[in-house]
């Protein structure tokens, strides 16, 4: 059964509850610093698919969605808050009843406030460096961006879910497993498939949103466009990491982690 990993779930969700009990400030810069992370794999994914994309190369996407897995691995051996990941730890550490739901909430707000600011500050600094300023480089990230935007809530809702269900899997599975190489091929592999699929993270999103709408281009986003993109996404993500993983594996384990909990008692 999972009941040892989700052991150090429940012990990773309590050391960021301290965390942010001790000072929120700390938390608020960790998660700021997680959608950093997420912005460099947005760079890079859209970049390198940009050179695949000109030539309407059918490799363009399964290019971008290999790179954009260097996101997942700052985040796991970098540190950092993400809420999409927040959404599977919390949650179960409070169906554990190790942490109050009041407090779930509060770190969900202040990890999602975080990536926030640091979509928007890392776009700013991809601003200053003039690296996406010409077409020849930009086209696929905005024409992405711009789609993203035309999807249908409900699709965005339950895309928003099996993206978070995955990418939370991508998290999770690793813990269970040995050596660091093993670690990382999981991580890459799954995060490929909800690139690959078109699934919808509401971080990854907000970096990349954020990165079309400083370039300031004639074909960039609305601010309409993204609040339609990210409440549903939002949602569905809170619902992936939070029904999917948290409660599921919760129901599942119920039974044996109390039967191991007596014993150790």
């Amino acid at each position: 059964m999972e009941a040892e990993s989700l052991s150090k779930i429940e012990k990773l969700a309590l050391s960021r509850r301290d965390t942010f009990q001790s000072s929120s400030i700390i938390y608020l810069l960790r998660a700021i610093l997680a959608s950093m992370f997420i912005g460099f794999g947005v760079i890079v994914a859209f970049r390198t698919g940009n050179f695949f994309y000109m030539d309407h190369s059918p490799f363009t996407y399964p290019i971008a969605a290999i790179t954009f897995g260097v996101a997942i691995i700052l985040i796991a051996y970098g540190g950092g808050d993400l809420f999409t990941g927040d959404t599977f730890y919390y949650t179960y550490a409070a169906l554990r009843k190790r942490m109050e739901w009041a407090v779930v909430g509060q770190m969900w707000a202040y990890s999602y406030i975080g990536n926030i600011i640091g979509a928007i500050f890392f776009a700013v600094l991809i601003y200053f460096t003039g690296l996406f300023q010409d077409e020849s480089v930009n086209r696929f990230l905005l024409t992405i961006a711009q789609n993203k935007t035309q999807i249908s809530t409900t699709e965005l809702f339950f895309r928003g879910i099996l993206c978070n269900w995955l990418v939370c899997l991508a998290f999770f599975l690793p813990v269970g497993l040995q050596g660091d190489g093993t670690k990382i091929f999981i991580m890459i592999f799954l995060v490929f498939c909800f690139f690959i699929s078109g699934y919808e993270h509401s971080i990854a999103n907000m970096c990349t949103f954020a990165i079309s709408f400083v370039i300031n281009h004639p074909d960039s986003v609305t601010l309409s466009g993204i609040i339609h993109n990210l409440i549903p996404v939002t949602i569905g993500n809170l619902i992936g990491g939070g029904g999917f993983m948290a409660w599921m594996y919760f129901y599942a384990n119920k039974s044996y982690i109390k039967e191991k909990s007596s014993q150790n008692h």
